[in-house]
């Protein structure tokens, strides 16, 4: 079974408090992108997981692939698999590619061996794994509360758009990212603000990382700038960094590929 698991961005990000658990309640819209990592799984006589592709640092232990397969496992007595994930999402960019790979293994597991877990419960599964997880169950555009993990549908229609996506090589951490953030439980909400046309998205619908993220990275500012200025109807910093994609009406050139950019891609909808 060869599966491919997208990369996510998030259209407006409101941090509306912290909690007494040390999450934050957060209001956003994630919306799936056709740029994906590459994941194989198989039955095996013994399990063993192999990555290629972007290096991911730290025990194999402690990757949420494996995380995944020994949840379910532990659930249902799953028998071994050969799991191979190829890395194509670039990490700490918030483009959810680590969720992302954790919940495309739970709904292939769940294939693969007839589980019948259902949709729900998968995503109760995923959300024990991380945050964003339980958003790539699915794999379509949902509104996003608590930590990320209660999701509603989002009625989004962005067919016909191209959407480009820069990736500066910046990590930014979950814990840098949140330092400078100043929770406004009174923000519109993203929704509310979804519901108009895109051409009044700028200066409505904002991500609360930026102020802090942008202060650290100024290219981050820049990269934005030149996303308006090449004719981008919105543009944005997706998650807590570093990606920065604009949304087109018509596709845009490749402009930023000679510059500091590790990535660029122009992705259709």
């Amino acid at each position: 079974m060869i599966l491919f698991p997208p990369a996510k961005i998030n259209l407006g990000l409101n941090v509306l408090r912290k909690r007494e658990d040390g999450y934050h309640d957060l209001d956003t819209c994630m919306v799936p992108i056709p740029l994906c990592d590459v994941l194989e799984l198989l039955p095996s006589d013994e399990f063993e997981y192999h990555q290629t592709g972007l290096t991911i640092h730290g025990a194999a232990d402690d990757n949420l692939c494996v995380k995944a397969y020994n949840l379910l496992k532990g659930e249902y007595n799953l028998p071994p698999v050969y799991m191979h994930l190829r890395k194509e999402i670039p990490m700490g960019a918030g483009l959810g590619g680590g969720s992302s790979d954790a919940a495309y293994v739970l709904t292939g597991l769940n294939t693969l061996f007839q589980l019948n877990i259902p949709t729900s419960k998968l995503e109760e599964y995923a959300a024990r794994l991380g945050s964003d997880c339980a958003f790539f169950v699915k794999n379509e555009s949902q509104i996003a509360h608590g930590r990320g993990e209660i999701l509603s549908p989002c009625p989004l229609d962005l067919s016909g758009m191209s959407i480009k996506i820069i990736n500066p090589g910046i990590h930014v951490g979950t814990k840098e990212a949140y330092d400078g953030v100043v929770p406004n439980p009174n923000a519109p909400t993203v929704a509310s603000i979804l519901d108009q046309e895109i051409e009044q998205w700028n200066g409505q619908l904002k991500n609360d990382f930026e102020t802090s993220v942008f202060k650290k990275h100024p290219i981050l500012q820049e990269i934005k700038d030149k996303l308006y200025a090449e004719g981008a109807i919105y543009a944005a910093m997706s998650g807590s960094g570093s990606t920065m994609f604009g949304i087109y009406s018509t596709k845009p050139n490749l402009t930023f590929q000679d510059e500091k950019s590790l990535m660029e891609r122009v992705l259709s909808v």
